[in-house]
């Protein structure tokens, strides 16, 4: 047992502690280089886990990923909560192809870029595709607040509405190739059996999801507008939103909908309904993202092996790169070019497309099925997620101003 499990709860919490400090620290003096905050967390999880100095061991995929989901849950419900109804609406037809469509596009793609430098077998390439496909909302929102842009409105709000909105399609791809890899009767309760199943469960994860956040959020903004919550109840009503977003997550999961896009949707009916409410509860709201955020990067990065990674850095940062120049570009092509989009905008959608927290909680799943290649696609898709935080993340604002779509820059 590592010594300081083994020393008691006291010096268990002051190693925790410590790590939260020292990655607060860190990511406040990140921030001047432009990096993201949820990579300093990774990386101080990294060193504190099992090829680090405290040697911590954590091995626990499925708390890792109970956890994640919860994060991101709160996080698209924080998000839905800052995001207008006016911005969704003009965003909705380019980040709907670009959460379904785009998605499934860039899952082939990096298949077959998985099969050439990884030699896996299409459905394993397929299956990093998927985990790999959809962009972070915790990333982007982070990356958006940060650095300042300021975008045409339809610009902005295909990315923030596409970042909310992918997950489902990307979650459904994975469970369902997972589904269909394992031997029946050990993939809990999903049985995918082919094209027509995983139509189906997509058609059962945006319907319930699309049913449950409406009516959830249409439900909570109706109740929240009559209770007497004064102007000194900021703490109370960010706890009372919270709750509400975990209920509706919970509920929509339970039913057999996307927790994901309820959430997101019933935090922009909130916003739309009862605006006041939920405008006093952001700023308490966004202290319990912020602890969400910390706490899952940090499992991650102490879920991961650095010389397991090591092994396979080289084909892994390939497949990055290819995802990064290859595979995003041509799916923003496929989907936004139809629409009118120029040049500018389709290169900074796809040089926006950040990997984040999501990709990896889906490459824990691969795992948890005890499949051949999970370990490799979860090693490679931490690859992805760390070279897109270091890269795409610093290099946003810049394009946006090199490509002259900042009006803030502009308006100077």
């Amino acid at each position: 047992m590592n010594p300081a499990l083994a020393a008691g709860p006291e010096l268990l919490t002051a190693v925790v502690a410590a790590l939260v400090l020292i990655a607060i620290a860190g990511a406040l003096y990140s921030h001047r280089l432009g990096l993201s905050h949820l990579l300093v967390f990774m990386v101080v999880g990294m060193l504190a886990g099992v090829d680090g100095p405290l040697g911590l061991p954590f091995d626990s995929h499925r708390l890792a990923a109970s956890v994640g989901n919860l994060a991101v849950a709160l996080i698209l419900f924080d998000g839905g909560l800052r995001t207008r109804w006016v911005d969704v609406r003009r965003g909705m037809l380019p980040a709907s192809l670009l959460a379904t469509l785009g998605v499934a596009a860039t899952a082939v793609m990096v298949a077959g870029i998985a099969r050439v430098v990884l030699d896996l077998p299409w459905a394993g390439g397929l299956l990093l595709g998927a985990a790999v496909s959809s962009t972070d909302a915790a990333a982007v929102f982070a990356q958006f607040s940060a650095s300042r842009l300021q975008l045409a409105p339809r610009l902005g709000a295909t990315i923030e509405v596409e970042s909310a909105m992918n997950d489902p399609m990307a979650m459904v791809l994975t469970l369902g190739l997972i589904a269909w890899l394992t031997p029946l009767g050990q993939a809990g309760e999903l049985r995918v059996a082919g094209l027509a199943d995983m139509l189906r469960l997509l058609g059962e994860q945006l319907g319930i999801g699309l049913a449950v956040g409406a009516a959830g959020g249409l439900t909570a903004a109706w109740w929240v507008r009559r209770l007497p919550i004064a102007d000194d109840h900021d703490g109370l009503t960010a706890l009372l939103l919270a709750a509400l977003g975990f209920l509706l997550f919970a509920v929509t999961n339970r039913s057999g909908g996307s927790g994901f896009l309820a959430a997101y949707l019933a935090g922009l009916l909130l916003r739309h309904r009862a605006g006041r409410v939920a405008t006093l509860g952001l700023p308490g709201l966004n202290g319990y993202t912020w602890l969400a955020q910390a706490v899952l990067f940090l499992l991650l990065g102490l879920l991961v092996t650095p010389h397991e990674v090591w092994r396979l850095i080289g084909p892994a940062l390939l497949v990055a790169a290819g995802l990064m120049f290859i595979a995003r570009p041509a799916a923003v092509l496929l989907c936004l070019a139809p629409l009118g989009f120029d040049w500018r905008s389709q290169c900074f959608v796809a040089w926006s497309g950040l990997r984040g927290a999501v990709p990896i909680v889906l490459a824990i799943y691969p795992v948890l099925a005890d499949l051949p290649d999970g370990w490799r696609c979860f090693d490679v898709a931490f690859v992805v997620v760390l070279l897109s935080l270091l890269v795409q993340g610093p290099t946003l604002a810049p394009l946006a101003r090199l490509l002259g779509l900042d009006s803030a820059r502009a308006a100077d």
